[in-house]
């Protein structure tokens, strides 16, 4: 069977993705700092008969992070779509943020994903096939003083995934950033599940280099999401994909 392993699951996009790999036929492997968000959603995949298998690990601890991915995948067999959703997701203004502050969430929000790029993208090559998928956000395309350090960290993400696109996508493994531009709440306009539905078309039918990015904003929400207060405007440039 082939294997979704999802680093950094919670209880909204991520819980969604694994429902939707998993009803595709997929094992799936799970970690995140926290067992008692994994281990139920494990034991549900489980009841539902799909092979799953849960580690805990905080992703800015790449030792720790290598040994978690270690251990799924030992349970369930190497990656087949490795899907990055951890970030840290704290506010703080530029000056309020310490370097020992920014460096160590940049460990989770961009250090973590490459290293668990570099530690299932071999078998992928090998095999010629597979899809890395990070989990991006509008930030990366327009930041807020709010969320420097996530800015920070979602810029270097995307930035990363499209250098892993141009080495990875010659030799069969596709690599996106999916930017969701909006805050992810069931029957909203950014639906955990109608996005998860786009990963999986990603990881399972991805076209090419028009591929490597997906901006997850529908028609009519706000692209200013990041400060509701418009206290930004005079300084903020509508990102090109907004159109009018």
């Amino acid at each position: 069977m082939p294997t979704c392993l999802i680093i950094g699951v919670g209880t909204g996009l991520s819980r969604s993705t694994a429902s939707r790999f998993a009803s595709e036929g997929y094992d799936v492997g799970l970690i995140a700092r926290r067992a008692d968000v994994i281990a139920p959603l494990c034991a549900e995949l489980n009841e539902m008969g799909i092979r799953a298998a849960w580690s805990c690990a905080d992703a800015g601890d790449s030792a720790e992070l290598l040994e978690a991915i270690a251990f799924v995948e030992g349970c369930i067999g190497a990656t087949d779509v490795l899907i990055y959703n951890a970030s840290v997701m704290r506010s703080a203004l530029p000056f309020d943020l310490t370097s020992d502050e920014l460096r160590s969430e940049f460990e989770v929000n961009v250090v973590g994903a490459f290293v668990a790029a570099r530690a299932v993208a071999p078998a992928m090559t090998r095999k010629g096939v597979g899809a890395i998928l990070f989990t991006g956000g509008g930030l990366a395309l327009e930041p807020y003083p709010e969320w420097t350090s996530l800015a920070v960290g979602k810029a270097a993400l995307r930035s990363l995934a499209f250098s892993l696109f141009k080495e990875l996508s010659p030799q069969g493994v596709h690599v996106s950033v999916v930017a969701v531009c909006g805050i992810v709440e069931p029957g909203g306009p950014f639906d955990p599940d109608q996005i998860a539905a786009e990963y999986w078309r990603l990881a399972t039918a991805s076209k090419g280099v028009e591929d490597r990015e997906l901006i997850y904003q529908p028609d009519g929400t706000d692209p200013n999401y990041n400060d509701p207060e418009r206290t930004h405007m005079a300084t903020t440039i509508t990102p090109a994909h907004i159109k009018g």
